[in-house]
């Protein structure tokens, strides 16, 4: 199998399941570190269609929230299959990681998928508190409604308070944020990267839990040591 991703997380839950298999990723594609042999072929979302089509992979994978339609037309219009994962909330992640590497890809089920489910299934909410998470920064953009990295803090105790907002990741202006009544901000380091000076002084008197964006918002190996880490940073908050 030769398979092409577009959608960093996948490239390692495959990367480090069958060492080899990935012919093609994205420039975001980061881990694993030491991803040999695949041809980089832009970005999620402006790929280089041509190039991967060049590629002749038997599968391209793909994301509903990360990558654009038209390309995935594109890509299908060329002959290409293209496997489209859509991922919501963890059962979605764990079931959507078991379809691409074990149907789709002929792989055994790997260790590292069940050490996540069974991490995730120990856990306990670290304390229950209300906050906002800010993805974005001008302008300011929050998680919403329907998101992985929302579900996996409403499990460690976080209550998402734009969790019924109409949008996926509304615009909320700092302002708003800060009359909010919350409790805490999560201030992940991607997509944007919040860092101690950059974020936290926006919500003055506001307790700031900086956490891995990775183990927040990627579906992958990542997920088996996220609750572990995502629990510390909210407990040092």
């Amino acid at each position: 199998m030769r398979a092409v991703s577009l959608v960093p997380s996948l490239t390692e839950a495959v990367a480090v399941s069958s060492p080899g298999l990935i012919v093609g990723a994205t420039d975001w594609c980061t881990h694993p570190a030491d991803l040999r042999g695949a041809t980089r072929i832009g970005g999620t979302k402006n790929p280089d269609v041509a190039a991967v089509v060049a590629l002749r992979p038997d599968l391209v994978i793909a994301n509903e929230e990360e990558n654009r339609a038209p390309d995935v037309q594109a890509l299908r219009a060329a002959g290409l299959e293209v496997l489209v994962t859509v991922i919501r909330d963890l059962p979605q992640a764990l079931s959507e990681l078991e379809l691409l590497l074990v149907d789709a890809l002929g792989l055994a089920r790997p260790g590292w998928l069940a050490d996540a489910g069974a991490a995730w299934a120990r856990v306990e909410p670290v304390d229950r508190r209300r906050a906002f998470v800010p993805v974005w920064r001008r302008p300011w953009m929050v998680l919403g409604r329907d998101t992985f990295a929302g579900d996996l803090l409403a499990r460690l105790g976080v209550e998402n308070a734009y969790a019924d907002h109409a949008e996926r990741y509304p615009r909320v202006p700092a302002e708003e944020l800060r009359a909010a009544g919350c409790d805490l901000v999560v201030l992940p380091d991607e997509p944007y990267r919040f860092t101690v000076e950059d974020g936290p002084e926006a919500f003055p008197g506001l307790p700031a839990a900086l956490v891995s964006g990775r183990h927040l918002t990627w579906y992958g190996p990542s997920l088996a040591e996220a609750p572990r880490l995502l629990a510390e940073a909210l407990r040092g908050a």
